[in-house]
């Protein structure tokens, strides 16, 4: 059986999870939304995946930024103050007694009066939601990595679907997630609209080539948290890393290739359409995911902020 990025260790102990709903911490059973809601109506909101360590939200401010940019850019008001927000995230993660966990925070555009797409038919504030789990990706899946399987899904032109919005409306990634697990693998990779590597299904993808690290332009993908500080700690460790168009013909010759993403960190990906590259992890990848270990400590020590 295909094991993807987010697959993880089942925890019994997230049967009684509390979940933040608008501000309210309710029982896993209990809580709910709307039938009105914009996101379950036309998966209309914006949507962030925070990893806590150590009762810490590693990267926060990265992922708010984020948050709210892309609130902004489809004109969402989230209604509530940055401040607030955290500390709805920290209320989330204090009312579970979670110290490590993974918390997926989602925001909507709030209840409409009817099924119809123009925001003017909107009739409450922005629906907040906060899921915190006890979630860990599986150790295999670490260590030994994914298949990926190159499909005929596109990363969409920015004027059609800007890729670069973390947007409730993902059916463009499921179409291609559907497609290489039905083909066997564990990911999809995809494909931008002039043939070059963009980025995968839910992480995003790289190369390692004669000790150079490549990934995509970032032209068609989200701008991942992981992906900018993967490339930071390349930077910083003296590893050249590149933003650049390339083809399946670079991946296929590659050394290593490996994902990115916030809940499993750096992931190799050892097979890709049946060319095996690594068995597991390469050295590369072994050693970028130490120094993303090492970066995450630093951020939520407060290092990085200082």
């Amino acid at each position: 059986m295909a094991q993807g990025t987010h697959d993880f260790v089942p925890d019994p102990r997230n049967d009684a999870i509390l979940i933040n709903v608008n501000g309210t911490l309710v029982p896993r059973a209990e809580a709910s939304v709307s039938v009105f809601d914009s996101g379950f109506m036309l998966g209309d909101g914006v949507w962030e995946g925070i990893r806590v360590h150590d009762g810490r939200m590693a990267f926060l401010d990265q992922h708010l930024d984020r948050l709210f940019e892309g609130a902004k850019a489809i004109a969402m008001d989230i209604g509530i103050s940055r401040e607030a927000l955290i500390q709805r995230l920290y209320d989330t993660i204090a009312g579970n007694q979670m110290d490590a966990c993974h918390i997926r925070l989602m925001v909507t555009r709030g209840i409409r009066s009817t099924p119809y797409q123009d925001p003017r038919v909107v009739i409450s504030p922005a629906t907040i939601v906060i899921i915190a789990e006890h979630k860990d990706p599986l150790p295999a899946t670490v260590e030994k990595g994914l298949s990926l399987f190159t499909v005929h899904v596109r990363r969409g032109d920015p004027a059609v679907q800007d890729p670069k919005l973390n947007s409730h409306s993902k059916l463009n990634c499921i179409t291609a997630c559907i497609q290489a697990a039905q083909a066997g693998a564990d990911e999809a990779l995809m494909l931008d609209p002039h043939g070059f590597v963009a980025t995968c299904n839910s992480t995003h993808f790289f190369i390692v080539r004669k000790g150079e690290v490549w990934t995509s332009s970032g032209d068609y993908c989200l701008a991942g948290i992981t992906r900018s500080n993967v490339i930071r700690i390349c930077r910083e460790a003296g590893i050249p890393v590149y933003e650049k168009n390339f083809s399946l013909t670079d991946v296929y010759g590659a050394e290593e290739a490996f994902v990115t993403g916030t809940f499993a960190g750096v992931v190799p990906a050892h097979t890709i359409d049946g060319r095996v590259l690594t068995e597991g992890r390469g050295p590369i990848v072994e050693r970028l995911q130490g120094l993303y270990k090492i970066l995450i400590e630093r951020d939520i020590s407060g290092e990085l902020h200082g």
